[in-house]
């Protein structure tokens, strides 16, 4: 029988992600993880998804804890394995997404010879982790577990990365760690309060800035009582980590990404109140242009930081104005008819909107070609709509494989742009392997069509050398072999009649489906 004396602090780990509520690990382990994997064998209870390549177990881990509203584990190997991986988990820290990063690394007498996979792993892992630790004792791996769980979920939320020399996983001497309290989540001054209430009843044009907790349903509510009392506008950031709508829910805005299309829109601004966001900036410098998407004197304010209460902080301000119940979301009118002939971004997401089923999950890095797919689909059956946060694009199928196996009773529709798919296609084998019910559309324009803009953005002169290394139309790429290749079924729409037939019969099948969608 195994007692605390012959435990390794491999099995102490994952006793203690148990306990702490992690059940779930995508990983692309190596040697010096070898007992963490036979532990897993030992021990029931850890659903392990195997990526083969880390950017997708990154990613994967990212979707997962959106949809779950917990974290989920990886299993990296060493530094090199992270730094596979890194894209994916600076886009979990713009989200904001508890993870909890699990990385091997070299044993710690073995560390000094320097051998091949040595590499400042905790050098890398730090900008984009809230918390990082190496273990050091095989007695202390289930604290340490207990606690990167308890700053995973730290409000915001984050990454935290528990960094494990193969001579503590293999060590007797482990200790299943009891789950940490959760920390306290500060709860807003009532100076910040009664300033954006102030501001507020000013009658100076405002603009609310919502971001992470305030985009669900009940906050959204109240940001929307205090627009309707006021007169302020709402909008989001470009991209979001998630926000909840379609039929019967409120709708809120985003903000172009484009900064002239985004300074026109919000002309005449005075004052950004922030709820749980950062000040905007454009994504880009431009010469000559501002970095701002708003007037460059419009002053900025906090209401609530993204650490704080943000649905108590909204609940609040409205309360103090006095605010009514939320209005009423607006009707939909007509049904709405899936498009038909020329494939135009306008009527991909007109036939979303008439064809998405009921509560999907769609993760979107449409790129350029989805400029209509956000602001097209509000009308939409109710979904939950996930997004690329950190700008490192490629995470669009691995985000997609996370959030399937967190919601395994949902449909999730992947908005692909070809370009950024090949960075992460891997995730189609893990989708193939775990059968999960993903229906990915992928946009083929064969071109990085959104860098075609940006060389004008920037005013650049482009030749054909500059113009050659954005086409990806030389050979073009045939996602439906792709595809088949991983073990996926696909088809190719090249009218808005087949990608509707297409797309209705993969959300009613089990399993993962590609179409792609000649553009």
């Amino acid at each position: 029988m195994e007692t605390q004396d012959t435990m390794n602090g491999a099995e102490s780990l994952v006793k203690t992600l148990l306990a702490c509520g992690v059940d779930t690990c995508f990983a692309n382990p190596g040697t010096s993880e070898m007992h963490f994997v036979a532990a897993l064998d030992r021990i029931p209870g850890m659903r392990c998804v195997l990526g083969l390549f880390e950017g997708v177990v990154t990613g994967a881990a990212d979707g997962y804890a959106r949809m779950a509203e917990k974290p989920a584990a990886t299993l990296l190997h060493c530094g090199p394995g992270l730094a596979n991986g890194l894209a994916n988990l600076h886009n979990a820290r713009r989200a904001q997404t508890p993870v909890v990063n699990i990385i091997g690394d070299q044993a710690t007498y073995h560390r000094p010879l320097d051998a091949p996979l040595t590499a400042d792993t905790e050098g890398w892992a730090r900008p984009v982790s809230v918390w990082t630790r190496t273990a050091t004792h095989a007695a202390t791996v289930g604290a340490d577990a207990a606690s990167a769980v308890q700053a995973a979920l730290g409000a915001p939320g984050g990454v935290a990365s528990l960094i494990l020399p193969s001579d503590v996983c293999w060590d007797a001497g482990g200790k299943v760690a009891a789950p940490l309290p959760a920390l306290p989540v500060p709860k807003v001054s009532p100076d910040a309060v009664q300033n954006a209430a102030r501001l507020l009843r000013s009658g100076q044009p405002t603009l609310v800035v919502l971001a992470g907790a305030a985009l669900r349903e009940g906050a959204l509510a109240d940001a929307h009582r205090i627009a309707a009392a006021t007169d302020a506008r709402l909008i989001t950031p470009m991209s979001n980590s998630r926000v909840t709508r379609g039929q019967g829910r409120l709708a809120v805005d985003r903000i172009p990404y484009s900064g002239d299309a985004a300074r026109q829109k919000l002309a005449g601004i005075r004052n950004v109140i922030l709820v749980g966001a950062t000040t905007p900036a454009t994504f880009f410098a431009y010469p000559g242009k501002s970095a701002r998407p708003f007037p460059e004197d419009a002053v900025i304010h906090v209401l609530a930081r993204p650490e704080e209460d943000l649905g108590e902080a909204l609940a609040r301000l409205a309360d103090e104005l006095g605010a009514g119940a939320a209005p009423l979301p607006a009707g939909q009118g007509a049904p709405v008819q899936a498009a038909r002939g020329a494939i135009t971004s306008e009527a991909v997401a007109q036939s979303l909107t008439a064809l998405l089923p009921e509560q999907a999950v769609v993760v979107e890095e449409s790129v350029s070609f989805g400029r209509a797919f956000y602001p097209g689909t509000v009308h939409a059956a109710p979904h939950d709509w996930l997004q690329l946060t950190g700008g490192a694009i490629g995470a669009g199928l691995p985000l997609a494989t996370g959030a399937a196996i967190a919601a395994p009773d949902r449909r999730v529709v992947a908005l692909q742009a070809d370009g950024s798919g090949m960075y992460t296609l891997q995730a189609l084998w893990t989708m193939a392997r775990e059968k999960l019910d993903v229906t990915v559309v992928l946009l083929a324009n064969r071109k990085y069509a959104i860098l075609l803009g940006e060389l004008a953005g920037v005013g650049a002169n482009p030749g054909k050398t500059a113009l050659d290394m954005l086409d990806i139309g030389n050979p073009d790429l045939d996602w439906v072999k792709l595809a088949n290749g991983m073990g996926v079924e696909a088809a190719r729409a090249e009218t808005m009649e087949a990608f509707n037939d297409l797309f209705q019969g993969a959300n009613q099948r089990k399993g993962p489906f590609l179409i792609e969608l000649v553009i």
